[in-house]
């Protein structure tokens, strides 16, 4: 159907900088520097000083900064990883494709892994824990941070939902090991195609990293130091990535203040919990507003019947599908979630009066 307010509008947030993003298309496009060139080498020095990192590695998806933070973190088979049982499938596929098992922990309200359930699921076995950042909030990394050091675990953060939040004025990405991104077209910073990268501050885990995503190659001596991958991020998506970047503070305070609309026109609605969590440790992003109901349901239709798009990102636990092989569906907060979450349009491009289009029309549904 033709929507009145669209969840995202790739079309547009294109149209916003089109100028800057076709001027260094023909630029490439001219000069044929299409594979690790300039603009992907100055990406990653950007991505790096807005994250607060030393080294920034360009990869070609979130999937493969799990995947490579894990073989350099040194995870093998035998080992056991601790991951949110709320979040994307990549997550714990990085882990499983490591050869490491699965220890699942449910979340909290805030979406976040719960920090007191994270003890009782380290055993002998555990090396490492991959804390996810969701919605564009992070976890608790005070917490998630003590008890790696008190059990000597290494930290990976899946911060693919959350560039540019904070949590006491350090960055996600920051904290662990690695932290891992995806630009995903609908994330924060979207590439016009899939993309990824690891921040980080450790030298051996970068120069791993950025030999494991072109195949173990040393592109300056044209040495092979690994069986590696293909999975380096292309120059182009890089250089629509580096203009992008340059926008994202301004851009996360339009989310920020799309955030407060949404408060101030839903906060006082007694059957809709908002993701407005009161801690100021926290600086939150808003990749997704994701509001909480028991009819979630009626209400994503009364929405879609209304012009309205909507996104349900997970009907039922990714642990719940049979053919990921796992048995324990003990996760009571992560249930909840997938049965009551819907999220609301939230993007860069919403007018003010589409926003309160979406607040009157979700009141209209609890009115009747």
């Amino acid at each position: 159907m033709g929507y009145k307010i669209r969840f995202v509008d790739p079309g547009k947030n294109y149209r916003m900088i089109k100028e800057e993003i076709d001027a260094a298309y023909f630029e490439i496009m001219d000069k044929g520097e299409l594979i690790y060139r300039s603009h992907l080498k100055n990406f990653e020095q950007n991505l790096a000083d807005f994250v607060g990192t030393k080294y920034a590695i360009g990869l070609n998806s979130g999937y493969h900064a799990l995947a490579l933070s894990l073989l350099a973190a040194g995870i093998k088979e035998g080992d056991e990883v601790i991951v949110p049982a709320h979040t994307f499938v990549a997550t714990a596929s990085a882990a499983i494709h490591a050869g490491a098992k699965v220890v699942l922990v449910d979340v909290a309200k805030d979406f976040n892994i719960d920090v007191d359930k994270i003890e009782a699921a380290i055993t002998p076995r555990t090396k490492a824990i991959i804390p996810v950042h969701l919605n564009g909030r992070l976890a608790n990394m005070e917490a998630v941070m003590n008890i790696a050091n008190k059990h000597n675990l290494i930290v990976v953060e899946d911060a693919c939902q959350s560039l540019g939040g904070a949590f006491n004025q350090k960055k996600a990405g920051s904290f662990g090991l690695t932290g891992c991104w995806s630009f995903y077209p609908f994330k924060i910073l979207g590439a016009y195609g899939d993309a990824g990268a690891i921040t980080t501050d450790n030298p051996e885990v970068a120069r791993m990293a950025s030999l494991l995503r072109f195949n173990g190659e040393d592109r300056e001596t044209g040495e092979y130091h690994y069986h590696g991958y293909t999975c380096l991020l292309d120059n182009m998506q890089a250089a629509f990535l580096d203009i992008k970047l340059r926008k994202l503070p301004s851009w996360i305070n339009r989310r920020r203040s799309i955030a407060e609309m949404y408060k101030k026109g839903l906060g006082n609605l007694e059957q809709v919990a908002i993701p407005h969590f009161e801690d100021k440790r926290f600086y939150d992003v808003y990749q997704n507003y994701v509001i909480r109901t028991k009819k979630r349901d009626e209400l994503n239709k009364f929405l879609k019947d209304n012009g309205v798009e909507t996104l349900i990102h997970w009907v039922k636990p990714y642990y719940r599908h049979e053919g990921l092989g796992f048995t324990n569906f003990n996760y009571p907060e992560t249930e909840a979630i997938s049965a009551e979450s819907i999220s609301l349009p939230m993007n860069v491009e919403l007018e003010d009066s589409e926003v309160e289009y979406v607040i009157e029309t979700i009141r209209k549904f609890f009115r009747k």
